[in-house]
C-alpha cells in the first residue's frame, strides 16, 4: 500500500531482492514512473479500493495508513485475502517514557477525541496508535481479514538514507558537509535514535515473508546515544578541515523562536525520553543495524549526486545561522 515514496521504494527493493512479486496499490501521483516493470494497482485508499477486490497475496505491507479508518477499510476490502499484515507505524505513539519502561509495551498517547483525522504534529502519534488498534481488530483473530496469522506492527524512530523526502537527516549532513561555523543546538546529551531505512525495509520484508512476528521499535544505535554523538559522528564523516561546532543553550534558542523545522531532528528542551529506546526484541527477531557512519556516508553521496531538493522550509538559512551565533554564541 504505497511503495513510491521513501520507506515503501527501498521496501519494494529489498522484496525484489528476495525474488518476490510485488503488486504496488497507489493513486499514481508520487513517482509514478516507478518500478515500471511492476503491477500498479491504481486507486485512492480513501475512496475507491475496488482494484483489490477478487485478488489474493501471500502478505500486505501497509505503509500508507494514518488514520485508523483507512486500516479497517483496508481490512474490509481484502476479507481474508491479503496474507501476513504488516503496518508500519512509529515510535510516536509511545506517551513520554520512564528510563526503565524503554520497550514496546510502554504507554501510548491517547487523542482528546479518538474521531479526529486532522493529521498535526499533536494527533500523529495518537493516530498511528489507533491505527494500531484497527490493525489487531481487522487482521487480528476474528475481523473481516484474518488470515490465520496475527498482523505484525514496526515503530521505527527517525528513518534516514537515499530518497528521504523529509530532509531532515540529509539536512545535517549537506550543513556540516559544506563546513565552517555551525551551529548545535543543546542540549548535548539529548538521547537520539536514527535508522538507515534499508536496515528498516530489509526487517520488513522479514515480517512479510513470516520470518519473524509482532510488535516492534526499530530505533538504534542503542542507548546511550545523544545528539552531540549525532553530530559529531557527521562531523567525523563530512566535514571538511576547520568545521567547528558552536553548541548554543536550548533554551536560548526556543527564546528566538527556534524549533525542529529550522534545526531538522532537535527536540528542543523537553523529555526526549522517546529517542532512548530498546531495540533488543527486533534485534532477536533478526533486525540488522548499520553503523551510522555509513548511513552517513551513502546520504552525502547520494547528495552529490542527486542534490534533492529539501522539503519546504526546513533547516536554518546561512544569514540566519550567523545571525544567531553572533547574538547566542
Amino acid at each position: 500500500m504505497g511503495g513510491t515514496q521513501f520507506i515503501g521504494r527501498h521496501v519494494v527493493d529489498a522484496l525484489l531482492e528476495r525474488g518476490d512479486e510485488v503488486s504496488l496499490f497507489h493513486r499514481g501521483i508520487t513517482n509514478p514512473g516507478l518500478f515500471g516493470a511492476l503491477e500498479h494497482l491504481k486507486g485512492d485508499r480513501n475512496v475507491d479500493l475496488t482494484a483489490l477486490h477478487g485478488r489474493e497475496w501471500d502478505a500486505t505491507v501497509d505503509v500508507s495508513a494514518y488514520v485508523p479508518r483507512q486500516v479497517r477499510t483496508l481490512a474490509e476490502a481484502l476479507g481474508g485475502r491479503g496474507g501476513r499484515y504488516v503496518h508500519i507505524s512509529s515510535t510516536a505513539v509511545y506517551s513520554r517514557r520512564s528510563a526503565t519502561d524503554m520497550s514496546e509495551d510502554g504507554p501510548h498517547v491517547e487523542l482528546v477525541d479518538p474521531d479526529d483525522e486532522m493529521i498535526t504534529s499533536q494527533t500523529y502519534g495518537g493516530l498511528k496508535y489507533l491505527c494500531e488498534v484497527a490493525t489487531h481488530e481487522g487482521f487480528g483473530p476474528g475481523g473481516p481479514s484474518w488470515s490465520g496469522v496475527e498482523p505484525s506492527i514496526v515503530r521505527p524512530t527517525y528513518v534516514a538514507g537515499p530518497y528521504d523526502h523529509t530532509g531532515r537527516f540529509t539536512w545535517w549532513v549537506r550543513r556540516i558537509g559544506t563546513g565552517g561555523e555551525v551551529l548545535a543546538p543543546g542540549p548535548r546529551t539529548n538521547p537520539f535514535q536514527v535508522i538507515d531505512v534499508r536496515d528498516v525495509a530489509a526487517f520488513i520484508t522479514r515480517l512479510a515473508h513470516g520470518d519473524a512476528q509482532g510488535t516492534f521499535h526499530l530505533a538504534g544505535p542503542p542507548p546511550p546515544f545523544d545528539f552531540a554523538d549525532f553530530l559529531d559522528e557527521v562531523v567525523r564523516e563530512v566535514a571538511p578541515a576547520g568545521t567547528t561546532l558552536h553548541w548554543i543553550a536550548g533554551d536560548a534558542l526556543v527564546r528566538a523562536g527556534l524549533s525542529n523545522v529550522e534545526l531538522p531532528l532537535w527536540e528542543g528542551v523537553g523529555d526526549a525520553s522517546l529517542n532512548s529506546l530498546d531495540p533488543s526484541r527486533a534485534l532477536a527477531a533478526g533486525l540488522t543495524m548499520r553503523p551510522l557512519h555509513d548511513t552517513i556516508h551513502d546520504v552525502a553521496a547520494y547528495e552529490r549526486d542527486v542534490r534533492s531538493p529539501l522539503r519546504g522550509m526546513i533547516g536554518l538559512s546561512v544569514t540566519r545561522e550567523a545571525a544567531l551565533l553572533r547574538e547566542l554564541g
